[in-house]
């Protein structure tokens, strides 16, 4: 699956939960948060548009970082 790297202005661990209920709500995602470097690694089928304007439900500033590449 391509994965994709995202910046989500998070703050705090209530921050992350609202990432990871979105993300979970999407569904067909596996993800990891990094809350201080305040970025989210996505794995999934889904476009970057719309693993985008799910994170940018929560709220928070989101912005696309790039396509990591597999380690």
């Amino acid at each position: 699956l391509p994965k994709h790297e995202f910046f989500v202005d998070m703050t705090c661990e209530g921050c992350s939960n609202a990432v990871t209920r979105v993300l979970h709500r999407l569904g067909g995602v596996q993800f990891d948060i990094d809350l201080p470097n305040k970025k989210v690694c996505i794995n999934s089928e889904h476009s970057v548009d719309t693993l985008l304007e799910t994170l940018k439900k929560t709220g928070k500033n989101a912005s696309y970082l790039g396509e990591k590449s597999a380690q």
